[in-house]
């Protein structure tokens, strides 16, 4: 399935699919952004499409990739479930608490979560 746009209570999403191709690198993020920026404001992409290094804070992919979305004032909204990764680090577990107080950057469960937590 191709990523779609869909509508949550007046906000534009490109939500990505599961199957497209992985999220690794800075520029894999920028041609995400590419293709968000002249027709949504959130771009839902599911957890399993980043790399594993994403969810490794030392590597700073994560924060290289979640800057990048603030700087073109696009909301990032990672999907899906991040329990594997959560495990085992503290400090993620610490950016998901902090990032989802915040209006940039969220991390949820689903569609239904990001529907309620736009309305």
């Amino acid at each position: 399935m191709p990523d779609t746009l869909a509508r949550y209570d007046g906000v534009t999403a490109l939500v990505c699919d599961t199957d497209g191709p992985p999220i690794a690198t800075a520029q894999d993020a920028l041609d995400l952004i590419g293709a968000a920026l002249s027709q949504a404001e959130v771009v839902v992409v599911p957890a399993a499409r980043f790399d594993d290094a994403f969810f490794t804070l030392r590597t700073g992919l994560a924060g290289e990739i979640m800057q990048k979305f603030v700087n073109y004032q696009l909301r990032l909204v990672i999907i899906g479930d991040l329990s594997r990764h959560l495990e085992s680090s503290s400090a993620l577990r610490a950016l998901v608490h902090e990032s989802n107080r915040g209006q940039h950057i969220w991390f949820v469960a689903d569609l239904d979560e990001l529907g309620a937590r736009l309305r």
